[in-house]
């Protein structure tokens, strides 16, 4: 269409949203359909947020609010930054957004400039490359490696760094792999970043606290204190307190930047939902222990869908430490068939094909930047993962 943007021919659709809205389109025909794709936690939001959403409504808590949030929600953001991270930041230095991917592209809309660069680890969530390319910017990627467990080394991060670098994203644990860095392989990192002050971190930190095993979680400003002027901390509510519908994100980061960000916010979206923020405050405030006993009941899938990809001839399946994500490489069943003559010459053949034969929905490797392989979300029941994974096994065993 020629009224349409130049700007718009630089992005594609999120492909785990089209997986998502592929797999209820065939539910909806009928199809026995077990969708894998989406990243969203399947247990309830706690009943205590609950409740304070409802009292807030009582209340009248319903008006517009302070377009970056209300100072109730940004003192909890504070004291969850310090709590937590050691961070000591003010209510000025926050910003709160719809959801965690406002938060990012705000960042990005109010820094970036053409030409400007930003570095990506791959495999990567679907949506940093398309918002660096929305803002005017360039994705730099850089493999992290199942061999590596999916992350990055600091020489290759000293690689992709050039004059032109603004920002560095760092998602750990990720989407899609569920691959969390140690304290010590993070210094690595931060380390390399010290000879270079021109280049900021954006972290996103959104998987915290859904970590397994003896995984323990650590953030950039926290190993590194020298990078504190130059990092935005990005969280929010949405994995750890199954808040995903409520839209809050947030960001605690220099005061000019949360200013900058604030401006374009308040000509976009203005304030996040109030009554959202009011539940984010309980979200944060209130008790914490649900967290570690959703956690036992994700690290029971993930031993299961591990476990059972695992026995796939032609599958190689890295255990991750957190999220609720496995990114399982299907290099040994590529240039395979399928029964009905279909090869499988990428891993979007393989997904869908998978889909079509099996009705198991995953998302295939390529969306992430790192092939071939798929993503499966394991934030469903036991018996839907138990079923998922036959199905899988099932399909690659008539593969000749």
């Amino acid at each position: 269409m020629p009224f349409l943007s130049d700007t718009l021919s630089r992005v594609k659709p999120s492909p785990t949203i089209a997986v998502s809205n592929l797999a209820a389109e065939l539910k909806a025909q009928g199809k026995d359909v077990i969708g894998l794709g989406a990243g969203e936690p399947d247990f309830d939001t706690p009943q205590n947020i609950k409740d304070a959403a409802k009292a807030a409504i009582d209340a009248g808590k319903t008006k517009y609010t302070a377009v970056d949030g209300i100072p109730e929600l940004k003192q909890a953001i504070c004291a969850k930054l310090q709590r937590d991270n050691g961070l000591a930041y003010t209510p000025a230095q926050v910003s709160v957004g719809t959801g965690g991917k406002q938060i990012l592209y705000n960042a990005l809309m109010a820094t970036l400039n053409p030409g400007d660069e930003v570095i990506i680890p791959a495999p990567y969530w679907v949506s940093y490359p398309d918002m660096v390319l929305l803002a005017g910017g360039e994705p730099v990627f850089v493999e992290g490696p199942s061999q590596n467990g999916y992350k990055i080394t600091p020489a290759d991060l000293e690689a992709a760094i050039t004059p032109k670098t603004k920002w560095f994203i760092f998602n750990s644990p990720s989407n899609p792999t569920g691959a969390g860095y140690t304290a010590d392989e993070l210094k690595g990192l931060t380390d390399v970043l010290m000879r270079h002050p021109h280049v900021w971190v954006m972290t996103d930190d959104m998987y915290e606290h859904l970590v397994y095993d003896d995984y323990v979680f650590a953030t950039p400003a926290q190993v590194e204190p020298g990078l504190y002027d130059r990092t935005l901390t990005c969280n929010g509510v949405s994995k750890a307190y199954a808040m995903t519908g409520w839209r809050i994100g947030y960001a605690a980061g220099p005061e000019d930047l949360i200013k900058a960000m604030r401006k374009i916010q308040s000509q976009s979206t203005s304030n996040p939902c109030s009554v959202s923020q009011w539940a984010a405050v309980e979200a944060l405030n209130g008790p914490q222990d649900y967290i570690a006993t959703n956690n036992e009941m994700f690290k029971r899938r993930r031993d299961l869908v591990v476990g059972m990809l695992s026995e796939i001839e032609g599958v190689t399946c890295p255990v991750p430490e957190g999220a609720f994500y496995v990114y399982p490489t299907i290099t040994g069943l590529i240039g395979k068939t399928t029964p009905a003559g279909v090869v499988i010459d990428t891993d979007e053949t393989f997904a869908k094909a998978l889909l079509e034969d099996t009705g198991v929905a995953v998302v295939f490797g390529g969306a992430f930047g790192l092939s071939p392989a798929f993503r499966i979300s394991y934030a469903t029941s036991d018996e839907n993962l138990r079923e998922a994974c036959t199905r899988i096994q099932r399909f690659c065993a008539a593969l000749s």
